[in-house]
């Protein structure tokens, strides 16, 4: 009992002498500020005053206040005030992004919607870009000749991509040229009559080809009645087709696929699938040899009939067949500007535009390319060769005037207007434009491409690229002034 008491006492600072000294320090420190002072003036020692700052002395207690009052408003925030200006944050966010993505859909429909009604006026075959009153004609120093084949240029094709070229001539040969650089990238040699067991390639003169949409498959088409196919990128030879019983004139893939049509002087259309190897049907009803063969996407091809003087639509599907009239003269050449409008052109030298749905020309250019011959006995140009920019308003036709013609079709395809000429000496016995129109090739030759009539020894048997420049815009033509 005694000792608790001991231990309870000795635990009082009242009690003790120690806790006596304690509490007078203590009551002098409450009741005299002079005393504060001095304890506060007592020297601290160097390291404590390297540490500790003496901004607050400076300052005063006045301006360490005000300090202490705006970092109180400008950094204590409450959690839900904190989760309020969050939230805010978050909101005006979303707003920002629905707005952004609000635009961004609204742009993407407004391109779609434009795509999609192309789509559709390209299938119903209306759709008409406007090109050919922005093309200007270009310098004769612009225009690259290409030369490596012995004899005339028959017939040429360019890749889908706009990067290569492929010509065949009457010396049975095929070249693979690279547009930029002007080189041959490969030759397939052509054989001698004769070797046509042993030799890979055409040993007759090659009047057609074409290259598939994808750019996978090139068929080329001879005197020898054979169809030969190859693979473009390697240029591999892959299948010969056989059955025409006449030279094959024409070829063209169904666009999208690996169907192939082909035209022969033995008036049949024969229809192929080249995936597959394999022959589908034949088609008749041509009176002459035919002489050309167009086809784009839909399950139909054009050909035109030579000496019949008629061009016929092909519906595969429904096995029948549209017929139409020319004004006479035999059509050497057809070419699809859409699906529902096509250009021909005939050896009385006119020029002609049609649509699958008349059956007359809506518009034709005679003496397309001029007359020759003596005073009285005057002949026009064959037209020998015709292209078109697909759907757009832009053709283009070739005889042996020496000159390109570049025409510009009316609206809706009612009538021809010449926009300029481009010379080039020769035969021009193939045109292709390029897929993105900014140039035109030609395959031009001493000869015609189906004989012989005529010889021009001042032209040169090459392929001639024909740059489509444009007029300046606003923007640049005002640069060009400053």
């Amino acid at each position: 009992m005694s000792s608790s008491f001991f231990i309870k006492t000795k635990g009082n600072p009242k009690t003790t002498k120690k806790g006596k000294e304690t509490a007078a320090v203590k009551r002098k420190a409450d009741g005299d500020s002079g005393g504060q002072s001095k304890i506060r003036a007592k020297k601290p020692s160097k390291k404590y005053s390297e540490e500790i700052s003496s901004e607050s002395e400076a300052e005063g207690p006045a301006v360490s206040k005000k300090r202490q009052a705006s970092e109180e408003i400008e950094f204590e925030e409450t959690p839900q005030e904190k989760k309020l200006r969050l939230a805010k944050l978050y909101l005006e966010q979303l707003k920002e992004a629905e707005e952004k993505e609000a635009e961004d859909e609204a742009f993407e429909t407004d391109l779609i919607a434009g795509r999609l009604q192309e789509e559709v006026l390209e299938q119903k075959g209306k759709l008409q870009r406007p090109i050919a009153k922005d093309l200007i004609p270009p310098d004769a120093s612009e225009i690259r000749v290409l030369r490596g084949h012995k004899l005339p240029i028959t017939c040429l094709v360019i890749t889908p991509d706009d990067r290569c070229i492929f010509s065949a001539a009457k010396d049975c040969s095929i070249i693979k040229w690279d547009i930029e650089s002007g080189k041959k990238l490969h030759t397939i040699h052509g054989g001698r009559k004769g070797t046509e067991d042993r030799h890979v390639g055409h040993t007759a003169h090659i009047l057609c080809m074409t290259i598939s949409s994808d750019g996978k498959y090139l068929a080329t088409g001879d005197m020898n009645k054979l169809i030969m196919i190859w693979e473009a990128e390697t240029c591999k030879h892959l299948y010969k087709f056989t059955g025409h019983k006449g030279p094959v004139s024409g070829l063209s893939f169904r666009k999208g696929t690996h169907d192939l049509y082909s035209a022969s002087h033995d008036r049949a259309i024969k229809v192929w699938n080249v995936d597959e190897n394999a022959y589908v049907e034949t088609l008749f009803g041509h009176q002459d040899a035919i002489t050309g063969l167009d086809s784009l996407s839909r399950e139909r091809c054009v050909t035109a009939g030579g000496r019949d003087g008629t061009v016929r639509v092909w519906k595969i599907a429904e096995e029948s067949q549209l017929v139409f009239h020319g004004h006479g003269g035999s059509i050497d050449c057809v070419q699809l500007i859409n699906e529902e409008h096509m250009i021909t052109g005939a050896d009385d030298g006119s020029v002609s535009l049609w649509s699958v749905n008349k059956k007359k020309p809506l518009g034709t250019v005679k003496q397309a390319h001029g007359c020759h011959g003596d005073s009285g006995l005057e002949q026009p140009h064959w037209v020998a060769s015709v292209a078109a920019l697909q759907n757009s308003d832009t053709v283009a036709s070739g005889s042996h005037n020496s000159q390109v013609n570049v025409w510009k079709c009316g609206q809706n395809y009612r009538g021809l207007e010449l926009l300029f000429s481009v010379p080039v000496s020769g035969f021009i016995n193939s045109l292709k434009f390029s897929s993105s129109g900014q140039f035109l090739v030609a395959g031009v030759g001493q000869e015609h491409r189906l004989g012989r009539w005529w010889r021009l020894k001042e032209a040169k048997n090459g392929i001639y690229i024909i740059p489509l420049k444009t007029k300046p815009s606003n923007a640049e033509e005002a640069k060009q002034t400053k």
